[in-house]
């Protein structure tokens, strides 16, 4: 091209022999631009055959960092002591990471951790920080070292884990939501006075926890020990979960009160607050060997936990009977036969009151196997009956509050006084449901003796049937103000037809074979009865004896 430019300069103007040269640098232009690409394009084929042929980096974990720039490693299950390239940042270096490295093993890229792996439940946290596993029977312990990410972290037997592929690092920490689902962080807000009726049961349980507490000084020169278990006993719906939860609130309370006063333990902080485990029964039961007993451990577990943080925590176990059943001699075997034991072993760690609180709710408390039962465990055994008609209107007092919109007419008769209006309603509701007459039968029981005893919708009502009642009510005000568009409130009709409709839909009665275990629910036992007999209406609206049940 620099030849090109010479002659052009070199010839004079219009010489004919310029127009040649110039198509010619032309063309050469040309033929370069072309080669550039050709070449361009080259270099990237080249590029990719090369990344194509070249031999893959290999992918291993990081276990450690024995000093600047070094690492030790394992690739595909053997260990190297490798070289880190210095363009890696030691900050990404993790322990447990994966690395990829080059052909001389040496450590080009992080690649952070593994997002999958085995979950392995922890067994022991060894006092290094290395940590043990127990795994199935027959099959060795396995002792690993902690991540990056796990060094410094509180872990507890039967916290789970997450371990690398390798099975060498534990990764990280899962939560475990069954456990979660049980823990309430707050103790329950529930108050006695939310409680209607079962003044018995609420003054036998105050009693029971809150004066030790309340007369310290007094229950020291009786040498009186402090109750840890009680037991919340009767029919189904009457309270003991309300009862239950309130106690809690109270004796967090009072607990808190009597620990700033002055009153304090040698290894325990003071309680601050408070814990409530809600554990349902069933949800215990497992078909795994051995799983049901490990929950049972990991409950109490994660209660004392609880109290070392410095809260009070409650262990309130519903339907109690499904897993602290009587044990009986079989051949097969029996989940009650290693769950009771297990359960009795945990009580008998807990010292006092102020550690841990057992409240146990059953409506067949018979169920229960004795040991569980006998004083020192469960020391109280509260009934919790069935409200009578002063009970039974203080429940509903609860529930009919001066906040809910009444019927103008009718509070315009009572001269404008709400009050008077719902003391009326709940003096109706409370005279329907407890009457001595034809229509509220519900069953003939016959007696041994040869008595024939007749059972009214009144000896068979609860405080959930009151509360189902008052929802009823309210559903019809709510439909009748949406279908009119008016103002609407509640009327003596609404709670009439309610109640009506409560019995009438809880008039299902059990098959002939599980009768015998259903009176009970009604306090009256089996023995003693030798048949049971539903009313049903008839068409022509009198009452007829029907449905033969024993």
């Amino acid at each position: 091209m620099e030849l090109i430019e010479q002659c052009l300069a070199s010839f004079p103007e219009n010489d004919p022999r310029q127009q040649i040269l110039y198509k010619l640098r032309h063309s050469i232009m040309l033929t370069a631009a072309s080669q550039q690409q050709r070449d361009a394009e080259f270099k990237k084929i080249s590029e990719v055959v090369a990344k194509l042929t070249a031999p893959a980096n290999r992918i291993g974990t990081l276990l450690d960092l024995p000093g600047e720039g070094l690492a030790r490693i394992v690739v595909g299950g053997a260990e190297y002591y490798a070289n880190v390239d210095p363009r890696v940042a030691s900050a990404d270096l993790k322990i447990g990471a994966q690395i990829l490295v080059n052909e001389a093993y040496a450590v080009i890229k992080t690649l952070g951790y593994d997002l999958n792996g085995p979950v392995l439940k922890l067994t022991e946290a060894l006092p290094d920080g290395r940590l043990r596993f127990e795994q199935e029977m027959g099959r060795q312990s396995m002792i690993l070292q902690r991540s990056s990410d796990l060094v410094g972290v509180e872990l507890k037997a039967g916290d789970e884990l997450r371990i690398d592929p390798g099975h060498r690092i534990a990764i990280e920490k899962l939560e475990d939501r069954k456990a979660k689902t049980h823990v309430l962080d707050e103790v329950p807000t529930v108050t006695w006075e939310q409680i209607g009726g079962q003044q018995e049961a609420i003054s036998a349980i105050r009693k029971a926890i809150e004066y030790p507490l309340l007369h310290a000084e007094t229950f020291q020169q009786f040498k009186f020990t402090q109750p840890k278990g009680f037991l919340l006993y009767g029919p189904p719906g009457c309270g003991k979960t309300l009862i239950g939860q309130a106690a809690a609130a109270s004796l967090s309370k009072l607990v808190s009160e009597s620990m700033a006063a002055g009153g304090k333990t040698e290894t325990l902080p003071a309680i601050t607050g408070g814990a409530f485990l809600h554990i349902k029964g069933p949800e215990i039961l497992n078909m795994w060997l051995g799983e049901s007993e490990r929950m049972v451990r990991d409950l109490f577990a994660k209660a004392r936990a609880r109290r070392r943080e410095g809260a009070l925590p409650f262990i309130f176990i519903d339907e109690a009977e499904s897993i602290l059943g009587t044990r009986r001699a079989s051949r097969s075997f029996n989940i009650s036969s290693t769950l009771v034991p297990m359960f009795c072993s945990e009580m008998d760690g807990i010292e006092s009151l102020r550690d841990v609180v057992i409240i146990l709710a059953s409506n067949r408390p018979d169920l229960i196997d004795p040991a569980v039962l006998r004083p020192g465990r469960i020391d109280r055994k509260i009934k919790v009956s069935r409200p009578n008609r002063e009970s039974a209107a203080e429940i509903l007092n609860v529930y009919l509050t001066n906040e809910l919109p009444l019927d103008q007419a009718l509070v315009a008769e009572r001269g404008g006084d709400k009050a008077k209006v719902f003391a009326a309603l709940v003096d109706e509701v409370i005279d329907q449901i407890y009457k001595r007459t034809d229509e509220n039968r519900l069953l003939s029981i016959r007696l041994r003796s040869g008595q024939n005893k007749v059972l009214y919708r009144g000896d068979l009502v609860s405080g959930a049937i009151l509360s189902s009642i008052v929802q009823r009510a309210k559903e019809k005000a709510i439909d009748r103000m949406i279908q009119s568009g008016q103002s609407a409130g509640l009327i003596a009709k609404d709670l009439s037809e309610s109640v009506l409709e409560e019995f009438r839909e809880g008039e299902m009665l059990p098959p002939d074979d599980a009768a015998e275990e259903w009176l009970k629910l009604l306090d009256h036992h089996p023995e003693q009865v030798v048949g049971v007999s539903s009313f049903r209406r008839g068409r022509q609206t009198e009452e007829r004896l029907i449905n033969q049940i024993i």
